[in-house]
């Protein structure tokens, strides 16, 4: 999940209609539990300690929660908004960057009131964020073929901690080697890589790609994987990781399909309460996948982060 904001031109993804379910589903449904926030999930107080430019249009923003935080999975988020009326009223949701300690960093690109506000923060401006929500990404274990991570603009803010926890083992499982994570990272043109000396100061391997061929090979992420396919500088056997644009990941999601690879995708969704209430964030389910007793999932409590085997986004437009 990136940074979405009131004035993004992103659609949400629509509702679909309810399906007709056989009969020998119907007790699944019955069964189901419904989604509901994490339970380490909480309303807190925060003071900004900095803001950093980052690129073209993005900063880097650094606060301090009142309470302390024990360290959270990468690709989670929080709902994040100022205490003073320069905020809109409702929260935005913003992928945590890097932890600290008790301090959090934030990637933001900025393009609306939301992000605008949070942009113009000095040390000591009152924060309230409502976290950490979501499930992040699954884990990212070396036991396995290789990671690949494809980022396309601000869609890399959940990968650094990714990177971080993967090097050092994630749920007991047997740690990543820094060969077995390659970075995607894709923007329009250079200065909206954001961050990227940081990434690549990580250890794993990243590569980057711009519409505009200012940095690394033209062309977007999955010509990028494409060419590395063709040079054999990948294997053909990785496993996917993917945030970004919502049709980089339809592409993605049709890639991971059309070449039997397991996949996950990070959703930059709208979403107005962040903890499943209001059902502004759904995201289409896979019939015959694991969340497939119900027509759509909630992204901000079942998500952001989903496998290409529970939900789809090629025909939700």
């Amino acid at each position: 999940m990136g940074d979405p904001d009131q004035n993004t031109v992103r659609r949400p993804l629509p509702h679909r209609a309810p399906r007709a379910v056989p009969l020998d589903r119907r007790k699944d449904i019955l069964s189901a539990s419904m989604p509901a926030p994490p339970p380490d999930a909480r309303t807190l107080t925060a003071k900004a300690v900095s803001v950093m430019r980052c690129g073209d249009d993005g900063v880097i923003l650094r606060i301090r929660p009142d309470s302390a935080l024990p360290p959270i999975r990468a690709a989670r988020f929080f709902m994040l908004r100022r205490e003073d009326k320069l905020s809109p009223a409702i929260p935005r949701p913003f992928s945590i960057y890097r932890q600290d300690g008790n301090e959090l960093e934030f990637l933001l690109k900025v393009m609306g009131p939301g992000t605008s506000a949070l942009a113009a923060c000095t040390p000591g401006t009152a924060l309230r964020l409502i976290g950490p929500l979501g499930n992040g990404w699954p884990a990212l274990d070396g036991d396995g073929p290789p990671w690949v991570m494809l980022a396309g603009g601000i869609g890399s803010a959940p990968f650094y901690m990714g990177i971080e926890q993967a090097l050092r083992g994630m749920d007991g499982r047997m740690a990543a080697r820094r060969d077995q994570l390659v970075l995607l990272y894709g923007a329009a043109r250079r200065g909206m890589l954001y961050d990227i000396d940081a990434f690549r100061s990580l250890g794993a391997r990243v590569e980057a790609c711009t519409d505009d061929g200012s940095l690394g090979f033209r062309g977007n992420v999955l010509e990028l994987l494409e060419s590395l396919w063709s040079a054999g500088a990948v294997p053909r056997d990785v496993r996917l990781l993917a945030c970004g644009p919502e049709r980089m990941l339809e592409a993605t999601e049709h890639l991971a399909r059309d070449r039997g690879l397991d996949c996950w995708l990070s959703l930059e969704s709208l979403m107005g309460c962040g903890v499943g209430i209001c059902n502004g964030c759904p995201v289409p389910t896979v019939p015959e996948g694991p969340m497939g007793a119900w027509p759509n999932a909630k992204c901000c409590v079942e998500g952001p982060v989903f496998s290409t085997s529970a939900i789809t986004l090629a025909h939700a437009h």
